[in-house]
């Protein structure tokens, strides 16, 4: 069978998504969509993500404690979403405050079980853990009444969920090593605040940039180093590629600053009344709680599947 030329196909699926009739048949367009979007993405060198393994972080932003606790409740969202989908996960660094909320925390996701499937219909391109969630990154806004307020009025906070891919190492070589500074600091073992602590976490910088990773979930301190800096790389590498092509990231690569008014993706309202909204594809429910507690956010899935 004669290789297809990925231009001449993207050619071809553009032309088809032009015509008038282009969504009479509303499953084909959808397909279409997500190959042209596949396509595009070899293009541009970020090959066969759809069934790699993920790295997500959740960044607390403007709103304080109730930011933090947000944070809090989305890790807990997409905790029981993993457990219902067969995703494994394990925590590879966390900064926690006196409250139980998040300032941040990184989770590495991994092995998707594909039954039953994530989508009606059959399990393809899309289904490993990057595929499923990769456009569930972005800003997201909490409102409620706040329960560290205690006038008990309605309060509005913000935090980012940033998804990015586990890359080959050969796609990583391009960002070379001596731009890279590597700190170690003590990372905290069980059994209270000054029991047993090892000086095994690492921060990874990159300097010309100043974007950094931190990992301390590793037992050793090579472990650590070897995971930050693949991390950052990742980061870099797809920041580059964005760039490069002069297309803007769906891979949200935010400082705090950002993480507030006017750029969530989807709201999550809890007071005057409930519903849950995403900004992108209009999609929406009235059950908060399925959303929240018992992480049932496949109605916001399935509608990304056309972004």
């Amino acid at each position: 069978m004669p290789e297809v030329d990925i231009n001449e196909r993207v050619k071809y699926l553009e032309e088809w998504m032009a015509r008038t009739d282009f969504w009479a048949d509303k499953q084909k367009a959808q397909e279409v969509i997500r190959e042209l979007r596949e396509l595009k993405a070899q293009k541009e060198g970020v090959t066969a993500l759809g069934r790699s393994g993920a790295i997500m972080t959740i960044f607390s932003g403007a709103g304080g404690d109730d930011a933090e606790d947000f944070s809090r409740m989305l890790l807990e969202m997409y905790f029981k979403f993993f457990k219902r989908r067969g995703l494994e996960w394990r925590v590879l660094h966390e900064n926690q405050n006196d409250h139980g909320g998040y300032r941040n925390i990184t989770l590495e996701i991994s092995n998707p079980t594909l039954h039953p499937p994530l989508f009606k219909g059959r399990v393809g391109e899309g289904s490993g853990p990057y595929g499923i969630l990769k456009n569930e990154s972005g800003v997201h806004r909490l409102v409620r009444v706040s329960p560290f307020n205690a006038k008990k009025l309605r309060h509005t906070s913000f935090s980012m969920v940033e998804v990015i891919p586990r890359l080959p190492p050969a796609e990583l070589r391009e960002i070379p090593d001596e731009e890279i500074k590597v700190e170690f600091s003590k990372s905290g073992g069980p059994g209270g605040q000054n029991v047993n602590k090892r000086e095994t976490a690492v921060r990874a910088v990159h300097l010309p940039t100043g974007l950094s990773t931190h990992v301390t979930s590793e037992r050793s301190q090579e472990a650590n180093r070897q995971k930050a800096v693949e991390i950052l790389k990742t980061k870099l590498f797809l920041r580059r590629k964005a760039e490069h092509s002069q297309a803007e990231s769906k891979l949200k690569i935010s400082k705090t600053t950002d993480i507030e008014w006017g750029n969530q993706i989807r709201s999550y309202v809890l007071h005057p009344y409930k519903m849950v909204k995403d900004h992108r594809t209009n999609a929406e429910t009235s059950d908060v709680s399925g959303v929240l507690e018992r992480g049932e956010i496949d109605v916001f899935l399935e509608a990304e599947k056309s972004l």
